[in-house]
């Protein structure tokens, strides 16, 4: 009988081997679906139909963007988790779905351990600017501005973004009372930045290098880990004496719970080879961002690593969605 059952047990393991085997060099047989969680036309979106259109003659199928924007991009995380975990639908997920959405929105519809770090796409950078009439050359000086001005200083960004947050957590760390002034997108924020009624930014560094390297605002800082070739003159948070600031924001490719390893492996495959394509590194250079790559396990450290520090930041911003 131990016989028996133990060659039953490997016939079973080889004709499992075997189907899985089988099933992994078809796949995919059809389109896949990737959930983007905002409108079309941003550099997230654009970036992920730039990845969408390389993946296609890697992997042999359409790969089809749908946006799903709203609540802080919680809707199209909410539709991601709950699709069937076959390896035909992905999430391009961003920081906010892991970092600030979760604590943001309390009743956001899905867990975050219900995805499956697929692969890193894109960093994007971020800057720490001010008003070309600020006098402050870096970090430190601008703290010493702002605890000697005799007005009152505000800076902006659109609630519970990485600019509004980094402002926030700036202000703690350096013991400033600097307003926070909400405003509904870039355009609005920038304008009262270069008239100097707000008086600091932490925002994107490809929407602000223009006017950087007009002259019309100067970059105190960059967010990286380590410089920014765009502005290789302009130290980081951490060479500044900030060695526990948040790191730039990224996004990145998961799968629902469940989805098979040899499928992950899979994407995660052409997620890398996809990035050394000349199209992806030329819209990564129009946009000036960062290609990541990697394992899904090196994915998986960044949000480790990344989650808790943005998480703290929510809920001492105390801003919640709506």
């Amino acid at each position: 009988m131990l016989r028996l059952v133990s060659l039953m047990t490997a016939v079973s393991a080889v004709i499992l081997a075997s189907a899985t085997g089988s099933w992994s060099q078809t796949y995919p047989s059809k389109p896949i679906r990737l959930i983007v969680t905002v409108a079309p036309g941003g550099p997230i979106d654009t970036v992920a139909r730039t990845l969408s259109d390389q993946l296609q003659p890697i992997l042999g199928q359409p790969i089809v963007v749908e946006n799903k924007p709203g609540a802080g991009g919680t809707i199209g995380a909410k539709s991601a988790e709950t699709a069937q975990p076959d390896g035909y639908t992905f999430l391009f997920a961003t920081l906010q779905t892991y970092g600030i959405a979760p604590v943001l929105y309390p009743n956001h519809g899905y867990k975050a351990e219900s995805f499956i770090p697929v692969g890193m796409v894109a960093e994007f950078p971020f800057v720490f600017v001010v008003p070309a009439s600020v006098p402050a050359n870096s970090p430190k000086q601008f703290v010493e501005f702002a605890k000697a001005s005799k007005e009152p200083l505000s800076f902006g960004g659109s609630l519970a973004t990485p600019a509004h947050l980094l402002g926030l957590l700036f202000n703690k760390q350096n013991g400033l009372d600097i307003t926070y002034v909400p405003y509904k997108g870039l355009a609005p924020s920038i304008a009262d930045l270069l008239s100097a009624r707000t008086h600091m930014a932490f925002d994107a560094l490809p929407s602000l290098l223009p006017l950087v390297n007009e002259g019309k605002l100067r970059a105190l800082a960059v967010l990286s880990k380590s410089r920014s070739p765009l502005l290789p003159n302009v130290p980081t948070m951490v060479d500044s004496g900030y060695s526990d600031f948040p790191t730039n924001p990224w996004t990145g490719v998961v799968a629902p719970a469940g989805t098979p390893d040899a499928i992950v492996k899979r994407v995660n495959s052409a997620i890398n080879e996809a990035l050394q394509s000349q199209g992806m590194k030329d819209k990564m250079r129009a946009l000036s961002l960062v290609a990541l790559g990697g394992s899904s396990d090196d994915f998986a450290k960044r949000i480790a690593a990344d989650v808790p520090v943005w998480q703290e930041i929510v809920r001492l911003s105390g801003a919640k969605g709506e």
